[in-house]
Parts: structure tokens; C-alpha cells; sequence
């Protein structure tokens, strides 16, 4: 087997400078580290480059030289008021293992751990001073100090005041505010959504409308009630409700009293072809005996069992699911609550899923969590499982460990609560789909089991859930707006209770701590240190229920790839963002208490900030689902028994423990890869395309001006050739009569007449004539033929000289002898011909003596 490479090998500061007979001696990680060695950080340099920081995050404490355990890097550790941050010497770039939120983190707790040395140097040996650091996003991190520095007690004491806020309004959401993230009031998403349940999508709900109560729709089964507008009627359930028709408001009122909290049966989801509905509820109170009933809850139930083809039809199944084990369901019955009888309730049928409560569910994961560390490539104590037992394997060396790691990961119980949140959502779809039954859920209280299976349920059942913009109505209707307690489950403060701390100082931590922590007794004399040095959030009813929700949806993302329009990438982002408490959207435990606080007014949102996520990074991004097709799964998802096997969600669950093997197990990952460079391509082909485009209009541009080129070049060799044609006749005609005709580039012509031969020539011009398209002609002062005519002696020029010309050599003379062309240049020519000649022939007739002109 090839061994893995060795860590920071090539670092100049090491942290593993023990020698040989140390290393053999001690088999774990807790080596001695040589603190004098770390050479110190400058603080001016730092301070240069602290972009990195969000708006309005302020840093509390830094302090330089701390060792990430984990990794064996030596950094920058940094607290400020929204995230512990840890940045690497020598990159100054962050860390990210390094890296969490302060309200991510569950918590942290001061360890010193003795390393075994020879007998008498025992007392010599500084005991390290280490961090421990537990996440709610499975990751645990241990930070050592110098052991002569007071950096441990200054980053403890940063992170005491910062993760335990005096009130709601501490958060760094609120110091940030809402910046671009702005949030619109969730009251308008919530009565849009049930606007598009009622089949009454056209209209848009808008704050106007709330305030004026008109917001009141219905349709022929169910209808809009606000009965609990001011949250007199149940504090944790949201101002508008959907109930039966035909159930009137005083009915509802008093049917409230009879479920635990008031929370009443109401509608959730309903299907608008068939007119089954999953409602929701808590428990009823039914008593010890189990023999307490009230007519107006039977009658509000029974109102859900609508006919199943119209009035005339049969009466639909109803189907109670407590989603509690029966014994559990028995139990609450001696503190009033209990279950219902099918006896009271018309054509119902009573089943238990056997999902256990959020303390189970808590213990489980903080068990799976020590498992993923304990065998993971990344573990707090600074040491891989290969070198730990041995050899090269995920879950360990030899066949033995392997199993007993095997083993572990079953007793941890993570992934059969998975299968049976699962198998629950799924038998609802199909008695919905399949039977046309409606289906009221409820546990306890009915906000933490109820939820998990009303909304896995109605994610199955309706594809509109399974996009961007259904997913975010899904988790504001039955997380949000229907009361899961998410102060209480995450360990934040609430509105309620913001006056008086939500946190405690534990002296002994609960599952998954230090009892079970990574940190093995065999590496040395673990010393516990005082009560006060362990901080822990009130566990009393903190639980991952929505964290294990989303774990159920990546389930579902994996057996339906193409039917999802977001990916495992987002519902990681999405559950860090709420894991943060970087935005508003999850504070409080109800609807009412964030009305109270104002965080929709004054944090920034969660759905927004994603949104520009993936804006910026169009349809390639890492959120989009790239398999997507809703046209394969357009209907309910019915998924088999069989294909319920839950497996470990690699994008999250090993993200920290395991981060090569989440990423090579990454199918999307490869394929989002491929996707960037198919949309590069696809981007240089539209810019490609758009150059041809260019140059074949370009191209098309010359050649349009090329054909008019060649048209007027043939339109002026027409003309051309008609001129010569009209030139030659007249050269001709006048030749003809005795003239010589001279063409020049003047403009003009010459017409030159000779009396006798002695006598010198006569001449007169004559402008070249144009003839318009009307018929007429027109001098053209920019014409450049010019015909100079000499006109001969009378004894050479032929008799009727024009008749002649006009006879022989016109071709617009007809047979009849009439000018089809009287205004042309030769009939004008020929007119001042024979006045010429007239004027002639008087002047030589005249006796003119020398004697006139000679003076007196």
C-alpha cells in the first residue's frame, strides 16, 4: 500500500521536532511542540490586509503563532464579532477548516494535555495549552498556544462575550443590516403561496392588502381565514390560515383549545385536481385515559375528508400519522396529551412512524460527528486514521478496525433517523398520490417532526418545490411561518427571552464532547481544567432537526438527480447561511417573535444573498443543478423502499473529516467543471458568431454598394453610347450640308461659314442641347460635348440641305416626311442654317463702297 505523504514537510517552523525514542514512545499526536522556534508575526503587517472582513465586522482579539492542531499549520488566529478566523503564516490567506462562525459553533472547551516522558523529567514537561472547538457543521478543531502567553485565556474570553449576546439585537445581522440583501415582508411570500394553493395564482398579495384584511380567498373547498392575525388564537402559528370551507371562525376557535398549544388542525398543502390535503397539528389532548374528545376538533378533522369525485361522491380516507413511537405517544397521555382514537374520527386509520425525539437526534449526530473526526484525514488531535492504527483505510488499518469503525458509524443512529424521516415522507406521498386520502401529521407539539414530514412530503408530491422559488416558499411556510423554534434549536437567544442569557457554562459536556472526544488518554495525562473553562450553548433543546431535513432532501437529490433544479452545492451554502446567523431570516421560534424584533427590516436575507450568488455566475453556477429536467419528473416522486438506504452526505458530512474523498466523490463537482468550460466555449462560439455575422453584413453592405457601382457604370455607358450614337448622326447631317464639325471639351460649338473662298469664315457657337425625359430641351452648361461646324461655300452645299439631311440620314424622319423629334438639336441647327444663309445672300446683294467707311 502506498502511504500517504508527510505532512509540512518543507515547513522552516516544525512542529514535530521530537526525537526518535519520543516518537516511538508516544503513539499519538500530542507531540511536543518547540514554541520557541515560531517566530513572531508583526502586527503592522497584518493590519495591511484585513479585506477580507465583511461589513461591519470588527476584530476583537488576534494573536499570532497559534497552531491549527488539525492541519499543523501555524497562523494568525483572529475573533471578531461575526466568525473565528485563522489565517496561514505564510500565505496570509484563510484557512477555511480553521474558519467558522460564531454561532456555528456548539462549543469550545480549554484542555491540557501532558505528554508521557521519562519518570523524572515528568514535572518538567509543559503541558500544552490547547482549544477545542465543536461545530454544528460536523467539524471539531483544537488550536495550541504557547504555553508562556496568556493567548488561550484572551481567545477564550473574546469568545465568551461574543457567542453569548446579551439580547436578539447583539447578533452581527444586525450590526451589518441589510445592505444589498434586502428582505421583503415573508407575510406577502407566505399569502402568495396560498393564493397559489387556492388555484388563485393571478392575484398578488401586497402589504396593502394585509393591512386592509383582504386577503380573505377561497375557493369551493377551502378557504383564507385571519382569525389569528394578532396571534391571540396560537402565538406560534402564522396570521393566516387555511381551513375547510365549511367550518366557521368560532368553530376553529374552539376546536384550538383542544390540541396542545392551540395549534390546531390546518391545511398545508392540497392537491387541486383530486382535493387531498396534508394538514398539520399537535398532539390532542385526549388525557391519561385516552377519553377525552371535542365535537368541534372531530368536526374540524373531518371537514379535511372531502367527497372524492364531487358531492355525490364516496367520502375520501383520512389518515392520522403521529410521527412519535406509540409508547412515546402513551406516555405524553399522562401530561395531558396523548393520541387520537379512530373510533372518534370518520373513516380514519392511526399510524405511528417511530421517529424519535430531537434530544435522540441530537446525541446522534454529535456521535456521528466524533466518528467522522476520529476517522477522518483532518482530526483534532493532529493525526490521520493511517497513522493512528496503523495502515491506509477510510475507516481504519486491518480488517478489525475496519468493522469496529463500521460499527461505530451504525451505533451513532445518524442514518437510520434518515431512513426513517424518509420512509415517513414517503408512505404520506403515496397514500396522497396513490389513494387520494388526505393526511394529518402531527408529534408532540408539531413543529419538529411534523414539519420534517409535511415538508418532505409535499416535496415529493409537488414539483414546484422542487425549484429555487418552491424550495424558498416550502421552508417559509412550514419552517418559518408554522413555528419551528429555530432560537431554540440552534442555541440563539430569542425575542422572548432576549433579557436573560440562552447560554451556560456546562461542567460536564453532553454527547460528543470530551468523554468521547478525539483526544485519546493514551497520548499522554489528559488534564481536565476548571468547570468555568467549558463553554457550552443551553443543550437542553438544542437539536439539528432542520440540519437533518436538509440531510433528507440530499437524499432524495440523490436517488432523483434530474428532478431537482438546485444542487448539493446549494443545500450546503443554504444550511451554512443558516447555521451563521449572518442573515434574519431564522431567528426567533415563530413568526410573531420576528414581527416583534423587525428582521426583515433591519438583517439582511438569506434568499437574496443566494440569489446574487448565483446571478453572478449565470446558469453555470455551482447552485444550478446541471441533470435538471423537469419533464422526467413532472409529477409525484414515489421513491421504493428499497431505494430509501441512506448513505452519508459527502458534500457535508465529510467535508472537514474528509475533504479529498468529498470532493472526488463529487459527481456534480466533475460535471460543473465540464459545464464552466462548455459555457466558455459556448461563450467564444456566440462572440465567434457574432464576428461573422458582422462580416457577412459587412460583406453584404459591399457587394449591395458593388451592384449599384456596376448599375450606374452600365447606366452611364448607355448613355454614353447613345451620345456618341446622337453625336455621329449630327456630324453627319451638318457634314452632309456642306459644314465641318469640330467636337471639343468647352462646352460649346463653333460654327464656322465661308462666303467666298477668299473671304474668311464666319462663325457662331452654339451651346450643346439637353433633352429632359418630359421631351423638352434644355441648354446644359455642364455638358462637355462641343461641336465646332464650318460652314462651306455655296457653290458646294447641296440644294434643300436640310430635307436632304433630314431624308437620308435621320432615322426619326417617317416616310410621310413629318419629324418625329421637331426640338431636336439638327431641326434647330437646320432652322439657323437657313437664316444664316438668308441673312447671307442680302448682305452680298448689298453695294457697299470703301468710300463709307473712310473718314471725312
Amino acid at each position: 500500500m502506498a502511504s500517504p505523504n508527510p505532512r509540512s514537510s518543507a515547513r522552516t517552523t516544525s512542529l514535530r521536532d521530537a526525537s526518535e525514542s519520543e516518537k516511538l514512545e508516544v503513539s499519538s499526536s500530542w507531540d511536543a511542540l518547540e514554541w520557541t522556534k515560531i517566530e513572531p508575526v508583526s502586527r503592522s503587517v497584518l493590519h495591511m490586509n484585513l479585506d477580507f472582513l465583511l461589513e461591519a465586522e470588527e476584530v476583537v482579539v488576534e494573536e499570532y503563532g497559534v497552531v491549527l492542531v488539525n492541519t499543523d499549520e501555524v497562523g494568525t488566529l483572529i475573533v471578531t464579532n461575526f466568525r473565528l478566523i485563522f489565517l496561514s503564516e505564510g500565505t496570509r490567506k484563510i484557512i477555511a477548516l480553521g474558519t467558522v462562525p460564531l454561532a456555528t459553533i456548539e462549543k469550545f472547551n480549554k484542555m491540557a494535555v501532558r505528554l508521557q516522558s521519562a519518570p523524572r523529567q515528568h514535572d518538567k514537561m509543559p503541558s500544552q495549552r490547547l482549544l477545542q472547538v465543536l461545530g454544528k457543521d460536523m467539524r471539531i478543531i483544537v488550536f495550541g498556544f504557547c504555553p508562556t502567553t496568556n493567548q488561550r485565556r484572551a481567545v477564550f474570553d473574546a469568545l465568551l462575550r461574543c457567542t453569548k449576546p446579551a439580547s436578539l439585537w447583539d447578533l452581527y445581522a444586525f450590526a451589518s443590516g441589510p445592505s444589498k440583501f434586502t428582505n421583503t415582508n415573508p407575510k406577502v411570500r407566505l399569502l402568495n403561496e396560498y393564493f397559489r394553493l387556492l388555484g388563485k395564482g393571478s392575484y398578488r398579495a401586497s402589504m396593502s392588502m394585509i393591512e386592509k384584511g383582504s386577503f380573505l380567498l377561497y375557493n369551493d373547498l377551502w378557504r383564507i381565514t385571519s382569525l389569528n392575525s394578532n396571534y391571540t388564537m396560537c402565538q406560534s402559528y402564522p396570521f393566516a390560515l387555511i381551513v375547510p370551507k365549511g367550518i366557521s371562525d368560532e368553530e376553529v376557535i374552539q376546536a384550538s383549545t383542544f390540541r396542545a398549544r392551540c395549534r390546531l388542525p390546518v391545511v398545508s398543502w392540497c392537491d387541486p385536481g383530486t382535493g387531498a390535503v396534508l394538514a398539520r397539528s399537535s398532539q390532542p389532548l385526549v388525557g391519561l385515559m385516552m377519553n377525552m374528545r371535542s365535537n368541534t376538533d372531530e368536526k374540524l378533522v373531518s371537514g379535511l375528508c372531502t367527497q372524492l369525485f364531487g358531492v355525490s361522491g364516496p367520502q375520501r380516507k383520512l389518515y392520522i400519522a403521529d410521527a412519535r413511537p406509540r409508547k412515546n405517544a402513551l406516555a405524553n397521555g399522562a401530561m395531558g396529551g396523548g393520541s387520537e382514537s379512530s373510533s372518534n374520527y370518520f373513516q380514519s386509520e392511526i399510524v405511528f412512524f417511530g421517529i424519535d425525539n430531537i434530544h435522540t437526534m441530537r446525541d446522534s449526530l454529535a456521535r456521528l460527528r466524533d466518528y467522522l473526526d476520529t476517522h477522518g484525514a483532518n482530526s483534532s488531535d493532529g493525526m490521520s486514521s493511517f497513522l493512528r492504527h496503523g495502515g491506509w483505510s477510510w475507516g481504519g488499518g486491518n480488517l478489525s478496525s475496519m468493522s469496529a469503525s463500521v460499527s461505530s458509524l451504525g451505533d451513532s443512529g445518524w442514518l437510520i433517523h434518515i431512513q426513517n424521516v424518509l420512509a415517513g415522507s414517503a408512505w404520506i406521498a403515496a397514500r396522497v398520490a396513490l389513494e387520494s386520502a388526505s393526511v394529518l401529521i402531527h408529534c408532540s407539539d408539531g413543529w419538529d417532526r411534523t414539519t420534517q414530514l409535511v415538508s418532505l412530503a409535499s416535496l415529493l408530491l409537488d414539483p414546484y418545490y422542487r425549484t429555487f422559488t418552491g424550495f424558498q416558499a416550502l421552508v417559509e411556510k412550514d419552517w418559518l411561518a408554522f413555528g419551528h423554534p429555530f432560537s431554540e434549536r440552534t442555541g440563539m437567544p430569542t425575542v422572548s427571552g432576549s433579557g436573560s442569557s440562552p447560554f451556560e457554562l456546562s461542567r460536564q459536556s453532553s454527547a460528543g464532547s470530551l468523554s468521547s472526544s478525539p483526544v485519546r488518554q493514551s497520548s499522554g495525562s489528559f488534564t481536565s481544567q476548571a468547570p468555568s473553562s467549558s463553554h457550552a450553548q443551553n443543550s437542553n433543546n438544542c437539536s439539528p432537526i432542520f440540519l437533518q431535513w436538509i440531510d433528507c432532501v440530499s437524499q432524495l437529490l440523490r436517488i432523483y438527480p434530474f428532478a431537482f433544479e438546485f444542487s448539493s452545492a446549494f443545500l450546503v451554502d443554504f444550511l451554512d447561511c443558516m447555521l451563521s446567523c449572518r442573515f434574519g431570516n431564522f431567528f426567533g421560534n415563530s413568526e410573531k417573535e420576528r414581527q416583534q424584533s423587525g428582521v426583515s427590516e433591519a438583517c439582511g436575507c438569506l434568499w437574496a444573498y443566494l440569489g446574487d450568488l448565483r446571478a453572478s455566475g449565470g446558469s453555470s453556477h455551482v447552485h444550478f443543478n446541471l441533470f435538471y429536467d423537469p419533464s422526467k419528473h413532472d409529477g409525484p416522486l414515489l421513491p421504493r423502499a428499497a431505494a430509501l438506504a441512506p448513505t452519508l452526505w459527502p458534500q457535508f458530512h465529510l467535508r472537514w473529516a474528509c475533504p479529498s474523498v468529498a470532493q472526488a466523490g463529487e459527481l456534480e463537482s466533475q460535471c460543473q467543471k465540464m459545464a464552466i468550460k462548455f459555457s466558455e466555449l459556448q461563450k467564444a462560439k456566440e462572440v465567434a458568431e457574432r464576428k461573422a455575422k458582422e462580416v457577412a453584413v459587412a460583406m453584404e453592405s459591399l457587394n449591395a454598394e458593388l451592384r449599384n457601382e456596376k448599375q450606374l457604370n452600365s447606366s452611364t455607358m448607355n448613355l454614353a453610347k447613345r451620345a456618341s450614337k446622337e453625336s455621329e448622326a449630327i456630324k453627319r447631317a451638318v457634314e452632309s450640308m456642306g459644314c465641318k464639325v469640330h467636337f471639343s471639351s468647352t462646352g460649346d460649338f463653333t460654327v464656322g461659314i465661308e462666303g467666298n473662298p477668299a473671304d474668311a469664315p464666319q462663325k457662331f457657337i452654339s451651346t450643346p442641347l439637353k433633352r429632359e425625359f418630359d421631351g423638352t430641351v434644355h441648354h446644359d452648361e455642364k455638358s462637355d460635348l462641343c461641336v465646332s461646324i464650318t460652314v462651306m461655300a455655296e457653290d458646294v452645299i447641296p440644294k434643300n440641305p436640310i430635307g436632304q439631311v433630314c431624308e437620308t440620314l435621320c432615322p426619326l424622319r417617317t416616310r410621310d416626311g413629318v419629324c418625329r423629334w421637331p426640338d431636336a438639336g439638327c431641326a434647330q441647327l437646320g432652322s439657323q442654317f437657313v437664316g444664316l444663309k438668308a441673312n447671307f445672300d442680302a448682305f452680298d446683294k448689298l453695294s457697299i463702297y470703301d468710300s463709307y467707311f473712310q473718314s471725312e
